[in-house]
């Protein structure tokens, strides 16, 4: 017999430290996001989180998240707004309101998204011309704005004055170190954004 996995989600601070965690333990399958300082993962602090958001719940062996309808401004996860449920993958960027917390699990069986602790690239990781692409590429987010998008590959290279094949070449390789290379094209840039965010490897003042 296999041994629950260990799964929680996080929140972390600019530098890429964990702020806050939260354990997820299928002996308690639902777990509910929100504003309200009821809910198991409280935001209270983010004014664009609706009071009960979202919940995450254990169902046929895996974690899930539902967004019924009563948030405000949506649940995203890695940059793509649900509608009904979606099963959690290691590694997932769930984006509530202005907040973004990543989901990790480990000890379950075996799933080829899975992040291995300590393999999460970092500032180290990336060249410094990839890291001024992965910049550019978030400066939209400057605001903390939850409806932002990245920059285009024209607006990367005209700031950068690099060919817009250059920057689609730094793309594709960063793409591939932060684990999002298996997404739909729509939504690896949103993603590929929002885990360079929230592991620190680009942060607010760099925008």
């Amino acid at each position: 017999m296999t041994a629950d996995p260990l799964a929680y989600v996080r929140l972390a601070d600019a530098a890429g430290r964990d702020e806050n965690r939260w354990e997820l333990v299928p002996g308690r399958p639902r777990v509910t996001v929100g504003r309200s300082s009821e809910s198991d993962v409280s935001l209270a602090s983010d004014d664009e989180v609706s009071r009960v958001h979202a919940v995450i719940e254990f169902v046929g062996g895996h974690w899930t998240i539902v967004d019924d309808g009563l948030s405000r401004n949506g649940t995203y996860v890695n940059g793509d707004r649900i509608t009904g449920r979606r099963r959690l993958r290691a590694g997932d960027s769930v984006r509530v309101g202005g907040t973004v917390l990543v989901f990790q699990e480990f000890g379950g069986a075996e799933d080829d998204a899975t992040m291995v602790a300590g393999t999460a690239p970092d500032v180290r990781s990336v060249t410094q011309t990839q890291r001024s692409v992965l910049i550019a590429l978030c400066r939209p987010f400057k605001h903390g704005s939850s409806f932002a998008n990245p920059a285009s590959n024209q607006q990367i290279a005209d700031e950068l004055f690099l060919t817009v094949d250059t920057v689609k070449a730094h793309l594709r390789t960063l793409f591939g170190k932060f684990g999002v290379e298996e997404l739909p094209q729509n939504r690896k840039r949103v993603a590929l954004a929002e885990r360079a965010l929230q592991l620190g490897v680009v942060n607010t003042r760099d925008l």
